[in-house]
């Protein structure tokens, strides 16, 4: 077979420039938390393949059960039509998430099902013919996609600056902290005040994109005990936080104030197919259950609810709720915060942070921290060449194994960190001027 050089490629890779961009590694197959490349290196997957992998890689569970249900129902018209797995998949959802979720609207990925979310709430309102409640409320820096109402919501940058005069207007206030919380909740009051706001849109814990940037559950109540008091929806982007990665099935298990919607994708079928649910409490389902047909919530997908994801997807639920899985997932906990305790007193970290399976730290440079920082070429290249995928948001290193990474695996990225950062301060004049 014909293998294509960089310069005749015709494929255009995302979120890459492809004209000064390594060309890229081809693998042949993944097995647990190792990539194999085509001339057979073994890599470490320490970002779960862009955050989706949550059990590792080719995992049999999953595998057999995509076989299984390939054989008997591989596609289906998902309006008027109706299929086991999606019904499974509905019901074991409704097992672990809160109770007041009542129901599941199926797409294919985390933008569209943010984008569900955004109409969702959106019509509730227009429904019930209040016109007044149009605007919404996010958080600074947000990401929730690349589709154009995600990135309405999410955070002005350079990602979306080609775009920014097509994108309609979203009140966008600072992710709170300690020093800023009274500031933040006195803003949000403001904004809410008029009752204007139709829904208030976040990333609960951890914003991802963002620099895996964390934030108190506490503060986060505070907005949503606010959202609350001026019945505005709240929807929690979960895409990348749920299903184990924070410590719990779902940040937001760490929340008093609950979400009216949730978006769910990414490692809901255990990263083995695409696939997306926006899952809504009762009363936002009411809005829409009518007769007249005008009340229609008008979206879908060609392959909403594809019976083969719906299998994947209960497969990994399955896994899921193994204890293997919970021990695995307080093992890689405990293993992050010992790293994180030692990894803190280096000259060049700063910031330390963690969430249940997700640890990230910032380097130390010149430049600020940003996606664009230069050194993250230089991070990418240094892990890759000891055989480890650790993918930099900037000068922003961070760690979201599968749960099935073993401690050897992860003692060999966390050594790899640190040799990292000795290399760096051998070869950086400014960071050693700060050791001293």
């Amino acid at each position: 077979m014909h293998h294509f050089e960089k310069e005749n490629n015709p494929i255009w890779h995302p979120f890459t420039q492809m004209k000064i961009a390594a060309a890229p590694i081809h693998i042949e197959s993944a097995k647990g938390s190792l990539l194999y490349t085509k001339d057979g290196r073994a890599i470490i997957d320490a970002v779960s393949s862009w955050w989706v992998n949550i059990h590792g890689h080719a995992h049999p569970h999953i595998a057999e059960a995509i076989a299984k249900q390939a054989h008997k129902l591989e596609q289906v018209i998902f309006a008027g039509f109706t299929h086991q797995p999606a019904i499974d998949l509905a019901n074991k959802l409704m097992e672990i998430l809160p109770p007041h979720f009542s129901k599941v609207f199926f797409s294919d990925n985390g933008s569209t099902c943010v984008e569900v979310a955004i109409k969702m709430a959106l019509q509730y309102w227009d429904n019930q013919d209040i016109t007044h409640k149009t605007n919404i409320i996010a958080f600074e820096n947000a990401y929730h996609g690349d589709t154009f109402g995600a990135m309405s919501v999410g955070g002005k940058s350079t990602f979306n600056k080609a775009f920014q005069k097509h994108l309609f207007k979203v009140h966008h206030i600072p992710l709170p902290t300690a020093e800023n919380i009274e500031a933040v909740k006195a803003e949000f009051k403001k904004l809410v005040q008029d009752d204007s706001v139709a829904a208030f849109i976040f990333e609960p814990l951890v914003q991802g994109a963002a620099g895996m940037l964390m934030y108190e559950a506490a503060h986060l109540d505070a907005l949503l005990a606010i959202a609350k008091e001026h019945n505005v929806i709240a929807i929690a982007d979960e895409v990348m936080t749920g299903f184990g990665r924070t410590g719990k099935h779902f940040a937001i298990n760490y929340l008093h104030h609950q979400p009216d919607i949730i978006c769910l994708s990414k490692g809901i079928t255990g990263g083995f197919m695409p696939l997306g649910v926006t899952v809504c409490a009762a009363f936002i389902y009411d809005a829409f259950y009518s007769d007249d047909k005008a009340k229609t919530f008008f979206h879908g997908h060609s392959y909403t609810a594809n019976p083969l994801a719906c299998a994947a997807a209960n497969a990994s639920m399955e896994l899921l709720q193994r204890i293997e899985c919970t021990e695995n997932i307080s093992r890689i906990t405990s293993s992050h915060a010992h790293f994180a305790k030692k990894i803190s007193v280096h000259p060049s970290v700063r910031n330390v942070r963690q969430t249940g399976t997700i640890i990230a730290m910032d380097i130390i440079t010149p430049a600020e921290t940003s996606y664009f920082n230069s050194i993250s070429t230089e991070i990418y290249s240094f892990f890759l060449s000891h055989d480890i995928l650790l993918r930099p948001l900037g000068n922003v290193i961070y760690i979201l194994p599968m749960y099935c990474m073993s401690d050897e695996e992860l003692e060999k990225v966390y050594g790899a960190i640190e040799a990292f950062f000795e290399f760096k301060l051998l070869t950086n004049p400014f960071l050693f001027y700060l050791r001293i």
